[in-house]
This record gives structure tokens, sequence and C-alpha cells, in this order.
């Protein structure tokens, strides 16, 4: 709706070099911490400042799951560590590893991760990207 004097009034219609670069952030979700007297509220505001931070699960097309396969092939064949970019619970996490086996019966990468040596399971249905590390 345009303002007859003071024109367009929803910022996302104006152009970005109209608008003024110096608007303060404001305080976010802190405004809410003085209402988290109660444990149970305080548990709730920080579920819901939690929440605010999650995304949807990216989906992938046909062609990018078939070049995860290929990469995901060749890093089990050469042996090389991999990057795996993985979505866990609305987030997406990174993990370098080497992997190991490749369970198709149970859709999961087995592998060592490089910062504790400790064996580590990703699912296939998690995986969003798949970089080779060079050595």
């Amino acid at each position: 709706m345009k303002h007859p004097i003071y024109g367009e009034l929803d910022y996302r219609k104006i152009e970005r070099s109209q608008l003024n670069p110096n608007i303060p952030q404001g305080r976010g979700m802190i405004k809410w911490a003085p209402f988290a007297t109660i444990p149970e509220q305080f548990q709730d505001v920080r579920q819901q400042i939690e929440n605010q931070n999650k995304i949807k699960r990216p989906e992938l097309s046909d062609d990018r799951l078939e070049e995860l396969d290929i990469q995901l092939k060749e890093a089990y064949h050469r042996q090389c560590p991999v990057v795996i970019e993985f979505y866990r619970d609305g987030y997406i996490n990174d993990l370098t590893m080497t992997i190991e086996r490749i369970d198709t019966w149970a859709f999961h990468i087995i592998g060592t991760n490089h910062a504790n040596q400790q064996m580590c399971f990703v699912s296939f249905m998690d995986v969003i990207n798949i970089t080779l590390k060079t050595i």
C-alpha cells in the first residue's frame, strides 16, 4: 500500500539502494530474557530461540544425488579423507573422515573421524555435500 505522502511503506518492496543502511539491529531475543523467571519458561524461551535458527532439510535433485554417489565411491576406492556436510536436527554439520565402508543395506557411510579417530556413521539420507580433501 502506498501512502499518499510518504510513498511505499513496505520495506520489502523498496529497492535496497534507497533504504537507510544505518538502521539499528535491535536486541533480538534478549528482550525475552526477563520473562524467563520460572525454569519452565526459561526452557521454553531457550527452545524457541534454538528453533528460530533451525532450517528445513535441503532437497537434492536426482542429478545432485548421482554426483554425490560418484564422489562417495571415488573417495572409498582412493581411501582419501573427505569432508561430508550432512543435515541433522535442523542444522547442517560437517565432518572430516576417511570412509571405511559403505553399508547399502542400512544406508550408512561408515568411517573414521579425523578429529578424534573414532568410528562414525552418517546416513545417506542426511548427506548434502561431499568434498574430497587433497593430502
